[in-house]
């Protein structure tokens, strides 16, 4: 099953991830209309880990059992090759610099580093999370072949909403009581892949009840989607001191994602352009790849050879160059690397049961 409205999602919330790191300059960014939107919008990496959640579980929905061996395959296909690239044009800026940082390169390629305090977010910044996610890919065989296959709705519900309460209590909890006195305890609070795992739990769990009983319940839900849309832009304004960081919008996430699977009006006709599912395929590459290609073409290097010093400008210069730098990654290395696996895996199945 593929929900292609959600794809163009991911463009979304990637393109709010890099407004977050590097376009606060910006007036378009940086006034009182919308600054705490972009000001709060790592929280769009919840989402990512509550909407690849769901996917996963929208994706082996018609199994019985996932072949392990297929199954990691196919996940090294689908992230491995960009990451590695991104680490890789990384150690060549670090070797233009002579700062070259090999610990943190050796956890970065091992996918390890958000387990290590001091080097979460070294080499390539936005690869913590696919630390995170490399820890989601490693249970999720074990969840869906001995719990989401065995068990009913009610009983997995009340485990997973009861871990998600505890995590959120948890983390906010630790979060003032220890992230502003202890670098190394902030770091393992806000990154460590256990104090995650609540967001892909909760997106399994909205998977598992999408495919049980609401894939059949398409109908217009436009407005709910708006709705909700809204709901959680007045969270991110009156916050009331709360950290979204570790999953607590995780009902007002799951609700998009359902509606916007479920629904047939003008916004998923909208969503399902091709241009719009394409940008939100290369929305991988805009996220692993922004420190990388922001780090080559700094505002300094934009002001020298385009003679222009405008944050806005600066900033849209290098978002075009990014976006076509993940389009070419998309076509030339991410597709052609899943398309192979593919092929592999269709020709070895064939092999091992023939018909």
């Amino acid at each position: 099953m593929r929900i292609n409205q959600l794809t163009f999602t991911r463009f979304l919330a990637a393109i709010s991830i890099v407004i977050f790191h590097y376009g606060k300059k910006s007036f378009l960014f940086n006034n009182f209309i919308v600054d705490f939107i972009f000001n709060n919008a790592d929280v769009c990496v919840s989402y990512f880990f509550i909407l690849s959640g769901f996917v996963m579980m929208i994706a082996y929905s018609n199994k019985s059992n996932i072949s392990t061996k297929e199954y990691f395959t196919n996940r090294f296909a689908r992230i491995y090759p960009l990451y590695l690239l991104a680490i890789f044009i990384m150690f060549l800026l670090q070797v233009r610099t002579n700062e070259i940082d090999l610990s943190g390169i050796f956890l970065n390629v091992l996918m390890i580093q958000s387990w290590v305090p001091g080097k979460i977010l070294s080499v390539n910044a936005p690869g913590w999370s696919l630390s995170v996610e490399f820890v989601f890919y490693a249970i999720f065989p074990f969840l869906f072949n001995k719990c989401f296959n065995r068990f009913k709705i009610k009983p997995i519900s009340l485990y997973i909403i009861s871990f998600w309460i505890l995590s959120q209590l948890v983390f906010q909890v630790f979060y003032y009581l220890y992230a502003e006195t202890s670098t190394t305890a902030k770091d393992f609070i806000m990154y460590n892949p256990i104090l995650h795992i609540n967001e892909f739990l909760i997106g399994n769990l909205a998977g598992f009840i999408f495919i049980k009983k609401l894939q059949f319940k398409k109908a217009n839900y436009d407005f709910l989607i708006l709705t909700f849309a809204g709901l959680t832009i007045l969270a991110l304004k009156f916050s009331v001191g709360k950290i979204f960081h570790n999953g607590l919008l995780a009902p007002l996430f799951i609700s998009l994602i359902i509606l916007i699977s479920l629904n047939n009006g003008i916004i998923t006709k909208l969503f399902q352009k091709k241009l719009f599912v394409f940008l939100g395929e290369i929305s991988f590459g805009i996220y692993i790849l922004q420190y990388p290609v922001y780090s080559m073409f700094s505002a300094y290097s934009v002001n020298k050879y385009f003679h222009i010093t405008d944050p806005t400008l600066v900033f849209f210069i290098r978002l075009v160059i990014l976006i076509i730098a993940s389009s070419l990654a998309y076509i030339y290395v991410e597709k052609p690397i899943q398309n192979k696996i593919k092929t592999r895996n269709k020709t070895a199945s064939v092999i091992e049961n023939p018909a």
